[in-house]
């Protein structure tokens, strides 16, 4: 079965839709031919009628004058002007009697007839007394002559009204046959728009697929013969992506049992050290076995932030996007950090608009989680905490203002970077790993949002992190 491409399915759309707007535009031509030629022919006619009826009309008077004056004067030069007469009306005549369709009827010939009487009538005619029976006659041709008249007007009225009753027809009829090549036209082009757009929504599925790593779904694509080539490169890319993932996970569970065995023998070992199990321990010897505890710990701390970071990574392209209150959002953050919070007696205050909003509420969560827990790390004891979310054009902006040292010049390029920590201290000890601002640019950057730091004055001191995410309402 020959497939055919975008490109080629392309150009058979626009080719039948071009093939059906020229069969209108080509009926439409015809039908305005035959119209145009129809009312030429009709036109023709009536003038022709009309014109011999007028002269016909004219030619009836100078008969009538040339009669009376002969049937008075007995001159037979009138007699001659008459027989002219009679030769020329007998011409228009016979232009009547061919105009197709006898619209006159019997009348030309009633007309002929009455004409003829009257010849003979003056040329036999040997008395005025005898001439004088001729008024009759007279009469008979002036009532003919109306009658001609008369009924070819009607013809031509009927004529008039036939080609009009004609001509809506036609515009009726064009009407329809452009308005069926329109429709043809626009079905035409929403069945080619539906069979191309059809596999290129299942494209954009298998791309959110392999975005989300959902590697377990073949790619099958429909529809054109390029288009499916691309499913079948997909496919094969989902395949590269599953081996690879499959290879990662791998990699950071060998990775995470490998260093976690022998650091759990360490921290075993310095343990037992520490009791002194295996016999006391000197002042410099106690200060060595501390280190070695301090270093084991911070160790472990890091395998565990890296493989939190690569799950953040992961999750980070799941995406669920569900409508959540902004206000309901801010106080479940600021439940689950409350323990701390009422420890270093600190007051956090939330401020969102009550609106609801389609947001992935839990990425959201994790990264303003981990926004203010830096927050309560570095404010002073019995700070304040500013929690503000606002909506603006479609963007969600939520800042996380604190009282603390804030961040050095130096650092605010690399603050964000795995692993890096800030060189200003916070109030309190914490063992944090630095990977916390690295996971929340990460689910910003998955949900087409950012975080960022604003800089700040001197009348304002503390740290100022601001999201930023798309929300739809």
């Amino acid at each position: 079965m020959i497939r055919l491409s975008f490109r080629q399915s392309m150009l058979a759309g626009f080719l039948l839709i071009a093939l059906l707007l020229s069969w209108a535009a080509l009926r439409s031509w015809l039908v305005l031919e035959q119209f145009v030629e129809q009312s030429r022919q009709g036109s023709e006619q009536a003038l022709q009628l009309s014109a011999s009826i007028q002269e016909l009309a004219e030619r009836t008077v100078d008969l009538e004058r040339s009669t009376r004056q002969f049937m008075v004067l007995n001159d037979a030069a009138l007699l001659g002007r008459f027989d002219e007469n009679v030769n020329h009306s007998l011409d228009a005549v016979k232009r009547l009697e061919s105009v197709p369709g006898e619209p006159l009827g019997k009348l030309p010939g009633a007309w002929r007839q009455a004409v003829e009487q009257l010849s003979q009538g003056l040329h036999q005619a040997e008395s005025r007394a005898s001439r004088a029976g001729l008024v009759p006659v007279l009469n008979r041709l002036a009532r003919v002559n109306s009658e001609l008249e008369h009924t070819g007007r009607r013809w031509i009225n009927a004529q008039q009204a036939s080609m009009l009753a004609e001509l809506e027809q036609s515009r009726q009829h064009l009407t329809r046959l452009v308005m069926a090549a329109v429709v043809g036209a626009f079905l035409v082009a929403l069945a080619m728009g539906w069979w191309r757009a059809r596999p290129i929504v299942s494209l954009e599925r298998s791309i959110e697929r392999l975005g989300e790593s959902r590697f377990d779904q073949p790619v099958t694509v429909g529809g054109p013969a390029d288009l499916r080539r691309v499913g079948r490169r997909l496919d094969w890319l989902r395949r590269r992506l599953g081996e690879l993932e499959a290879e990662r996970e791998r990699t950071l569970r060998h990775v995470s049992h490998e260093l976690k065995t022998p650091l759990t023998a360490l921290r075993e070992g310095i343990a037992l050290l520490q009791e002194e199990v295996v016999g006391s321990l000197e002042g410099s010897q106690q200060e060595v076995v501390d280190i070695l505890q301090d270093n084991v710990m911070a160790l472990q701390r890091h395998i565990e932030s890296l493989l939190r970071l690569n799950a953040a990574a992961f999750e980070a392209r799941r995406l669920c996007y569900r409508p959540l209150p902004l206000r309901k959002l801010l106080a479940d953050v600021v439940q689950g950090r409350e323990l701390q919070i009422q420890a270093r007696q600190l007051s956090v205050l939330a401020d969102a608009p009550a609106i609801t909003r389609t947001l992935d509420g839990e990425k959201l969560q994790v990264a303003l989680d981990n926004l203010l827990s830096n927050a309560i790390d570095f404010s002073p004891q019995g700070g304040v905490i500013r929690l503000q979310a606002e909506v603006v054009d479609n963007i969600l902006r939520i800042a996380c203002i604190d009282q603390g040292p804030g961040i050095a010049a130096e650092d605010a390029e690399r603050i964000f970077e795995p692993f890096v920590q800030g060189g200003r201290a916070s109030p309190t000890p914490r063992q944090g790993s630095g990977v916390g601002l690295s996971i929340v640019r990460e689910l910003m950057t998955a949900m087409g949002g950012r975080v960022l730091l604003v800089p700040g004055n001197r009348n304002a001191p503390g740290a100022n992190f601001c999201i930023e995410v798309p929300c739809e309402s």
